[in-house]
């Protein structure tokens, strides 16, 4: 059953931030756009067998790093032993309990809970029947914000207040959603708000995100390097973290055989394919955040768009590396106007990039324009969407490379060796 899952639905992603708005999970689902794949979801155990399935045959306990899976288990596959195969600390198993628990679901529970599992509560409704014998072992309890008003949450979150319990808020869809869960008590929030920040044009860039776009531009062209060291110099802070990089960066990969002599050294070392990539990466970081593409959710969303756009490349145009590399850069610039509140087009005008990737980001044109579509409507759990895009793409495209290819630029994403 692994295979035909895998090939035959998409392995959707939610993130899931803290109160600190950093990536602490992802909610994990399948879904699919026709019948014959639907087939396994239209029972909760069927979906959280392929689930499981998924999760180590993609191995996605590596590929997700220090981030959580959050799975949904309903009653029936909670007694199967499959569960005990996933990793204690790499999940949260959601219960979905749409009864009273029985004597069976409460003894599960509990053996789970002892062997380190953690156990949320989906679709809670308050304290009854259904959620009051199984509140002692919770860890997690998810309340749908769209089924609930302001002041029906305040009453539920109010209920839980004195309990060892984090209250994990889905269906978050705006930063000020956000805002009202976490004055009533809430700590997790599901859901893409992060990614959606307003968009005003003629908006002033900070004199910060303004030093960077001149050094992606000189880093782009041909200049000498002692141009970009001098652009270097000007930013003294940029310089400091650059250099850190450059010597983390080597200790990890066993390539430093001399510490660095200089900031041109530094540089040389680097590559400029990189110091690019590194530099856009750092346009997108939140003011006064960290430029950790594992903290920060929107540096991971692009970072991960990028290292996607930039694998699938080679199915559709093989050995090309200039259009992968360029792909890269394409993933991390479309999501440029969430992180400086500007359309795209007049960041474009800032920002030196060649007709590929302006078309790609513009028009949604061409090989890079047509995967980016793709992974935006993967973003956005369209199947139908992805389905649609698959068929136009030339080459071995299919949902299994999709999912696949997740996986590989999650494990990139969360590597402390690469």
């Amino acid at each position: 059953m692994t295979e035909p899952a895998l090939q035959n639905a998409f392995l959707f992603r939610q993130p899931i931030l803290n109160h600190r708005e950093e990536l602490a999970g992802y909610q994990l689902s399948f879904g699919s756009g026709d019948e014959s794949a639907a087939a396994c979801s239209r029972t909760g155990s069927g979906a959280t067998a392929a689930l499981c399935a998924a999760y180590s045959e993609l191995g996605m306990q590596s590929a997700l790093g220090n981030s959580c899976a959050f799975i949904d288990i309903d009653s029936d596959f909670l007694q199967e032993r499959a569960i005990e195969l996933l990793p204690p600390a790499g999940v949260v198993l959601e219960l979905m309990l749409d009864d009273v628990p029985d004597k069976a679901t409460l003894a599960r529970c509990h053996y789970l809970r002892d062997r380190g599992y953690t156990l949320a509560l989906a679709r809670y409704r308050g304290i009854d029947d259904r959620s009051r014998p199984v509140l002692p072992m919770l860890q997690v309890i998810k309340i749908d914000i769209d089924t609930a008003s302001e002041s029906e949450l305040r009453d539920l979150a109010g209920s839980l207040r004195h309990l060892p319990l984090k209250l994990l808020a889905q269906g978050v869809a705006s930063r000020e959603q956000m805002e009202c869960c976490r004055r009533l008590g809430f700590e997790l929030f599901q859901g893409r708000y992060f990614a959606q920040a307003e968009v005003v044009s003629g908006r002033r860039l900070s004199a910060s995100q303004a030093a960077l776009i001149r050094l992606i531009n000189l880093v782009g062209r041909d200049v000498d390097t002692i141009v970009i060291e001098d652009a270097f110099k000007h930013e003294p802070a940029l310089t400091l973290n650059l250099l850190r990089v450059v010597n983390a960066v080597g200790h990890r990969g066993g390539g430093l055989a001399q510490p660095v002599t200089s900031l041109r050294h530094a540089i040389t070392l680097f590559g400029r394919r990189q110091l690019q990539r590194w530099l856009s990466l750092l346009l997108l970081a939140p003011h006064g955040g960290t430029a950790d593409p594992a903290r920060s959710p929107l540096l991971q969303v692009a970072a991960l768009r990028g290292r996607m756009m930039e694998l699938l490349v080679p199915v559709g145009h093989v050995n090309d590396h200039k259009l992968a590399d360029l792909a890269f850069i394409t993933g991390i610039l479309s999501m440029m106007p969430a992180a400086l509140g500007l359309p795209i087009e007049e960041i474009l005008e800032q920002i030196a990039v060649e007709p590929k990737v302006r078309h790609a980001l513009c028009q949604h044109e061409g090989l890079l324009g047509t995967i980016l579509a793709l992974l935006e409507r993967f973003d956005s759990d369209d199947a139908e969407g992805c389905d649609r895009l698959l068929s136009v793409l030339p080459g071995a495209f299919d949902r299994h490379t999709l999912n696949t290819c997740l996986s590989v630029a999650l494990r990139w994403l969360n590597s402390t060796g690469d």
